[in-house]
């Protein structure tokens, strides 16, 4: 075995899923759970009355079937879901110390988190600590702070959109927009750029427009390993005909073929069903210079067809009604020359002219891109060069037509629309000083660099962390770690044991909570709560399994507990959160009301009319205007 060579990791031959994948979900399901539990689990999994998928963010269908899950979500439900528990006695026969020098797959595989437990310096040990205990001395501490800009409140995907309401209400009572999250670390440059370009961060289509698509470009994502659900709409898509056109540096076996374990014709006969009618090796970092050659072919397709009388191909009534700086977007492809593009790509002209035209002849056209997009130091530029592409030809707003951003976590999208930024918008803040009379702050915060380079210089002394590796998260973990350790107080909100809970402050505490398939029970009864899929769609999430411990506690119960230990003359009915929610609610506009009808009878969904009140919705459609924008060289 050479120094390349990953244990468990060789050529593999056949396609995506099929018998592997069902092998895979059986081996989870055995070594994590109960069998029966885990099947009674799995199949409340992205059903209209049960939990979404912790995993990935890829819609539910709206006529779901019995097994609407993947591998990967098994894995996180059976991860989440498991037997396996750490407990107060674990912590006791073992030190922080040792314990890191465990592995990250060990510390977790220890199970779930029973205890609030609390460090202790002399026996460098974990040890419990009663819930009323850790908030008091939590509270105290972020009191204690000179200022509340010294505090950094940490988000993770998987938080649901309540939790995150209720962390960033809590935060900014308290006094900062302080809110790393993991979006900085992921899809940033769509928050960033989409907004610019079409007026709002999120993708413009919905699971139902693949239905209607006459072609599909797939840049710098692998389905088969990061949203495996998506398989099944990428095999519809392809079975009635359409063209699929991948832009990815490697070739993922998911963009090439795909057995469905749900078709038995596929399975019974080991075939599969090709994904990609065509697949350019594009190098990283030309994803630009691949869009600009695809622009620059369309102008010239223009260009030929007025020529000979023709209608032309750009879309002249929608760029003429519904965008601007289409001159300069113009004159820029013009003054970028083929063989730069050719250079910048690594694909030859031919290549490009050849997508270029299968996108000229579709009428609608979806453009689906993945963190090999965004995670550039051109990743901005990236996202806005799609929707340059997509808005010459009007494929944004119409029906089987747009932009789909291919989100990570399941609800890393919700959280940011419910107020997880650090640069909050004033509609955002003026809903909470008008709903709960407040006056928040209106100053930027700080982002995840941001925060952890002001950790490092002592600038900030305290972290809230609401799920999350976040050490292991960013790209830098040497200096991650060693600023962490510098910290006065961290807090860590976690369903499981990690190595961010290792680096130690002077007060150090793990709260564990309850996951996303744990029956929540209050005392208004069984609760619900809601997320955002990739497509924008909000919908109910409720737990189905007995919690793990009769110790744990709900996501935002326990961001409750915190502000109210923290926040002693705040205006926040923390004690009574549902029943003030949804009486706000009642007094001021929601514009979710579709939402509010999806819920039903859900109790304790009430939580997202005051979140709406408070932070509004923008949706992308023919009546905003588009701007060309990202004009950038490459190279």
């Amino acid at each position: 075995m050479s120094e390349d060579d990953v244990v468990g990791v060789g050529d593999y031959k056949g396609a995506a899923a099929g018998w592997g994948a069902l092998k895979a979900v059986a081996d989870a399901v055995r070594g994590q759970m109960a069998v029966v539990k885990g099947t009674r689990g799995l199949l409340s999994m992205n059903q209209p009355h049960g939990f979404d998928c912790p995993g990935c963010a890829w819609p539910d269908p709206k006529h779901t079937s019995s097994f609407e899950f993947c591998e990967n979500g098994v894995k996180a439900v059976t991860w989440e879901a498991t037997a396996k528990r750490t407990t107060p006695a674990f912590f006791a026969v073992h030190t922080v110390s040792e314990l890191w020098n465990w592995s990250d797959f060990d510390l977790e595989n220890e199970g779930r988190l029973t205890h609030p437990m609390v460090y202790d310096q002399a026996t460098d040990r974990y040890l419990p600590i009663s819930w009323d205990d850790a908030l008091a001395r939590i509270g105290a501490a972020l009191r204690q702070l000179p200022h509340p800009d010294m505090a950094e409140f940490y988000t993770s995907g998987r938080a649901s959109n309540e939790a995150a309401f209720l962390y960033q209400l809590f935060a900014r009572e308290y006094g900062t927009n302080n809110f790393p999250d993991c979006s900085n670390m992921c899809h940033e440059a769509t928050s960033v750029g989409l907004p610019e370009s079409i007026g709002v961060g999120k993708g413009t289509v919905t699971l139902e427009d693949f239905d209607h698509c006459d072609a599909l470009i797939c840049m710098g994502h692998n389905p088969g390993t990061n949203h495996p659900r998506m398989l099944t709409t990428l095999r519809e898509v392809s079975k009635r005909g359409a063209p699929i056109i991948v832009f990815n540096p490697l070739r993922e076996r998911g963009l090439e073929r795909f057995t469905s374990p749900q078709h038995p014709m596929e399975m019974l006969t080991l075939s599969s069903t090709p994904i990609a009618s065509t697949y350019y090796q594009v190098k990283v970092g030309g994803d630009i210079a691949v869009l600009k050659g695809m622009m620059k072919c369309l102008v010239a397709l223009d260009k030929k067809s007025i020529a000979e009388g023709g209608p032309g191909v750009l879309d002249r009534g929608f760029i003429k009604d519904h965008t601007t700086g289409i001159d300069e977007l113009l004159a820029d492809i013009d003054a970028t020359s083929w063989d730069a593009i050719e250079e910048a790509s690594g694909l030859s002209r031919s290549d490009i002219e050849f997508a270029g035209n299968v996108y000229a002849k579709a009428e609608r056209v979806i453009v689906n891109y993945g963190m090999g997009i965004t995670q550039h130091r051109h990743g901005t530029g990236n996202v806005q060069q799609i929707a340059n592409l997509l808005m010459l030809r009007g494929n944004i707003g119409r029906k089987g037509a747009g932009i789909s951003p291919l989100r990570g976590h399941s609800n890393v999208q919700g959280d940011r629309t419910v107020g997880i930024t650090e640069i909050p918008s004033d509609a955002l803040l003026d809903g909470l000083s008008h709903v709960f009379g407040f006056e928040p702050p209106r100053n930027k915060g700080h982002n995840a660099i941001e925060a952890i380079e002001a950790i490092r210089d002592r600038r900030s002394k305290a972290l809230v962390c609401l799920g999350g590796n976040l050490a292991v998260a960013m790209s830098d973990p040497e200096v991650t770690f060693k600023a962490m350790r510098n910290l006065d107080l961290v807090v860590h909100i976690a369903t499981k044991l990690n190595r961010s809970h290792l680096l130690l402050a002077k007060q150090s505490f793990i709260l564990p909570c309850l996951g996303r398939t744990e029956t929540d029970i209050q005392a208004m009864g069984r609760q619900s709560v809601t997320v955002e899929d990739s497509m924008s769609m909000v919908h109910a999430s409720r737990g189905g399994l007995k919690p793990a411990s009769e110790h744990l506690r709900s996501e935002p119960a326990i961001i409750a507990g915190m502000a109210l230990a923290t926040l002693p003359n705040t205006r926040v009915g923390w004690g009574r959160p549902h029943r003030r929610l949804r009486k706000n609610s009642r007094r001021h506009r929601s514009d979710f009301s579709r939402i509010r009808r999806f819920q039903r009878s859900h109790q304790g969904a009430g939580w997202i009319s005051i979140i709406c009140c408070c932070v509004g919705t923008r949706v992308a459609n023919t009546d905003e205007e588009g701007k060309f924008s990202g004009l950038l060289r490459f190279g």
